[in-house]
C-alpha cells in the first residue's frame, strides 16, 4: 500500500502494512462504521467495546442531526448509564473521560440522573462535574446530597494539592516585598528600588551612583497587611471559575497575612466568608443561574472595604452585566481614585477566554483594570503583582 501523491509529484515510499492497518483502525473509529467511511475495517474485541461506547454517545457518522434518528444512545436508565460510565473508564484515559462526560450530559439530557447515588459514585469527578452537580443542587434530593458532597470535597482535595503550596509560596513572598523598610540588611536591600532613589546622586566622572539611602524588603508581620476581595459571577457559564475562587479563597483566608473576603452574585449578593475554611460548604451555598447584577455586587464589597491602599479587588466575571454600567464603571474608578487595586479575570480556569462583553472589558481596560482570562496556576503570580503592586503578568492574547 502507498501514500498519495504529494503535491510535488512524488511518490512516498511503501508504509509497512501493520502501520497502514493501524492507519485504518484510527479512521474507522473515528468516523463511526457508517457505510460511507470507505475504511472496509472490520473491529473486534477492545477496539469493538471502544466503539460500541463511543457509538452510544456519539452516534455513527459525527454527531446527530435535526431530524435524524440517532444510530444508538444510552437510553434513559441509570444502569445503562451506569454501565455505559464504566465501560468508559475502562478503554479512555482520564481526561478524554471527562470530555465524553460532559458531552453525554450535554447532548443526551442526562443531568437529571446524576441526582441518583450509583450514577455519582461511577463518574470521573472533575471541575466540569462539580458545575453541574452545583446547578442541580435546588433539586437534589437528600439521598443524593452526601454522595454528591462526596464528589466535590475530592474534588477539592485534589485542587487545594495542586495549588496550595505554591499560592502561599507566592503570596508570602510578594507580602515581604511589599513591606519596605528604610535600614534593611545587606541580603535584603532592593537595588532597582534603591538606585531610582538616588538618581540625584550619580557621579558622571565615576560613573555610578552613590547609594545615600538604602531601600529594602521587609518582612511582613503576623498581623494583618493586605485586605483581599474576591467578587465572583455565579451565573451558570461561571461554573468553574467559581469552583477555582472557592478553594484560592480558602488558601488566602488561611494565611495570616491577608484577610480575604469571598462574594458571589448573580442579581443577589451573597457574602460566604464565613464559610471560607470548607470549599465544600462554599460551592454548596452558591446558586449558579440566573441574572448578573456586577453593580450591585460591586457596591457591596466597597462598603466593606476598611483599608483602600492596603486592599486587592478581584472582580472574576464574564461581564454580562444585567445592572447598570454606567454605574458600575464609576464604582470601579471610585476604588482605583481611593487606592484599591482592581482585577478583573473573565475566567479562572484551564479553558482559555470565555466569551465575555467586549465593550465592558474594553471600559474597564480604559480605566486601567485590563480584563483577561487567568488559569490557575496564573493565579498566584496576579495576586503577587497586584499585593506589591507591580504590572498584572497579562496572557498573550495570541
Amino acid at each position: 500500500m502507498e501514500e498519495p501523491v504529494t503535491g510535488r509529484g512524488t511518490v512516498s515510499e511503501p508504509v509497512d502494512g501493520e502501520a497502514a492497518r493501524e492507519r485504518l483502525r484510527r479512521w474507522r473509529l473515528v468516523l463511526g462504521g457508517d457505510p460511507a467511511d470507505g475504511t472496509g475495517h472490520v473491529l473486534c474485541g477492545r477496539d469493538a467495546a471502544m466503539d460500541g461506547a463511543l457509538t452510544a454517545l456519539y452516534g455513527r457518522g459525527g454527531a446527530p442531526r435535526a431530524g435524524r434518528d440517532r444510530a444508538a444512545g444510552l437510553g434513559a436508565s441509570a444502569p445503562a448509564v451506569a454501565r455505559w460510565l464504566g465501560d468508559i473508564r475502562t478503554y479512555f484515559p482520564s481526561p478524554v473521560v471527562q470530555v465524553m462526560q460532559r458531552d453525554a450530559i450535554d447532548r443526551l439530557g442526562l443531568a437529571t440522573l446524576l441526582l441518583e447515588p450509583e450514577m455519582l459514585q461511577a463518574v470521573e469527578a472533575d471541575v466540569h462535574l462539580v458545575g453541574t452537580l452545583l446547578s442541580l443542587n435546588e433539586a437534589m434530593p437528600d439521598t443524593t446530597r452526601e454522595t454528591a458532597r462526596a464528589v466535590v470535597r475530592k474534588v477539592v482535595e485534589d485542587l487545594e494539592k495542586r495549588l496550595v503550596t505554591r499560592t502561599r509560596a507566592t503570596l508570602s513572598g510578594a507580602l515581604d516585598r511589599s513591606a519596605r523598610t528604610a535600614r534593611p540588611r545587606p541580603h535584603d536591600i532592593d537595588w532597582n528600588r534603591t538606585i531610582g532613589a538616588n538618581l540625584k546622586h550619580y557621579l558622571p566622572e565615576y560613573r555610578t551612583v552613590v547609594p545615600e539611602r538604602l531601600v529594602g524588603y521587609g518582612r511582613a508581620s503576623r498581623s494583618v497587611r493586605k485586605e483581599i476581595v474576591l467578587c465572583v459571577d455565579q451565573s451558570g457559564s461561571m461554573a468553574a471559575s467559581l469552583v477555582y475562587a472557592s478553594v484560592f479563597g480558602a488558601v488566602l483566608a488561611s494565611m495570616r497575612s491577608i484577610d480575604t473576603r469571598l462574594v458571589v452574585f448573580d442579581t443577589a449578593v451573597a457574602d460566604l466568608t464565613d464559610q471560607l475554611d470548607d470549599p465544600v460548604d462554599v460551592l454548596f451555598g452558591t446558586r449558579l443561574g440566573g441574572g448578573t447584577d456586577i453593580n450591585r455586587a460591586l457596591a457591596y464589597c466597597q462598603s466593606r472595604i476598611t483599608r483602600p491602599a492596603d486592599t486587592v479587588v478581584v472582580l472574576i466575571s464574564d461581564l454580562y452585566e444585567g445592572g447598570i454600567r454606567e454605574e458600575m464603571l464609576k464604582r470601579v474608578a471610585a476604588m482605583q481614585a481611593a487606592g484599591v487595586r482592581f482585577v478583573t479575570l473573565l475566567a479562572l480556569s484551564d479553558e482559555g477566554t470565555p466569551a465575555y462583553d467586549r465593550e465592558h472589558a474594553a471600559a474597564l481596560a480604559a480605566l486601567g483594570a485590563p480584563a483577561f482570562a487567568c488559569t490557575p496556576d496564573l493565579f498566584p503570580e496576579v495576586m503577587a503583582a497586584a499585593i506589591e503592586g507591580r504590572p498584572l503578568p497579562i496572557p498573550d492574547a495570541g
